[in-house]
């Protein structure tokens, strides 16, 4: 009877390890997830920023701009010009 009771002892004892060793995993996994949910939001919030920042500097005044003065183009004179028109397709 007592080999009983000191085994059903150490079946408890190692039971109960077990299970604080699971909650004790499950916390940190819980904390990771919420790091990297936190992690994901910011990336968010960035790709919006950068998006931004992409739509401005792709604005058709900026590139003019740029064209003008680091580039020194300037619009084709009216002489220089060949305007085309939209015929039938090609078809015949």
């Amino acid at each position: 009877m007592v080999r009983l009771n000191v085994f059903l002892l150490l079946a408890a004892l190692l039971c109960s390890l077990g299970a604080v060793t699971s909650q004790h995993k499950a916390r940190k996994l819980f904390q990771a997830l919420e790091a990297e949910q936190e992690r994901a939001r910011q990336l968010d919030v960035e790709f919006g920023q950068l998006q931004l920042e992409l739509s401005t500097w792709g604005t058709a005044p900026r590139i003019e701009k740029i064209a003008r003065e680091k580039l020194k183009m300037s619009p084709p004179e009216a002489s220089r010009t060949i305007s085309a028109t939209a015929g039938d397709g090609g078809s015949r």
